[in-house]
C-alpha cells in the first residue's frame, strides 16, 4: 500500500500551536475594520454581533481576532479536514530586543 492510499485506520489527529505577536500600529484603523467585518459576517446572529461589538468597544486589541481565519490556514491542504478551531487576542508584553525573550521557548505550563 503506498502511501497515497486510504486505509481504515482510525482518524490521526494534529495540534498545531501557532503563536504570533503582531505590533498594532493604527488602533482606530484596526478597530473600524474589525466593527465593519462584524457587521457583515452573515454567520454571526444578533446577540452574537452584539458581544463582538461590545468586545472591540472595551478591548480594541482583540480586534485582531475578527480576522484570524483556521479554515484559510488548512483550507487547500490535500488529505486534511480542520476538526476544531479556537483562537483569542490579547494584549501582551513584547520586547524584542530584550534577551529574556525566546521565541523558540516552549512554555511547559501550557502543555
Amino acid at each position: 500500500m503506498t502511501s497515497t492510499e486510504t486505509t481504515d485506520q482510525a482518524p490521526r489527529y494534529v495540534r498545531v500551536k501557532i503563536e504570533l505577536i503582531a505590533e498594532i500600529t493604527d488602533e482606530g484603523a484596526l478597530k473600524a475594520a474589525a466593527l465593519e467585518a462584524v457587521t457583515a459576517d452573515e454567520y454571526l446572529d444578533d446577540e452574537e454581533r452584539a458581544q463582538s461589538v461590545e468586545a472591540i468597544e472595551v478591548d480594541p486589541s482583540g480586534s485582531l481576532a475578527h480576522f484570524i481565519d483556521p479554515v484559510a490556514l488548512l483550507g487547500d491542504v490535500p488529505g486534511v479536514e480542520l476538526a476544531s478551531a479556537t483562537w483569542e487576542s490579547a494584549q501582551t508584553e513584547f520586547d524584542p530586543d530584550s534577551e529574556e525573550w525566546d521565541e523558540y521557548q516552549v512554555d511547559e505550563s501550557a502543555e
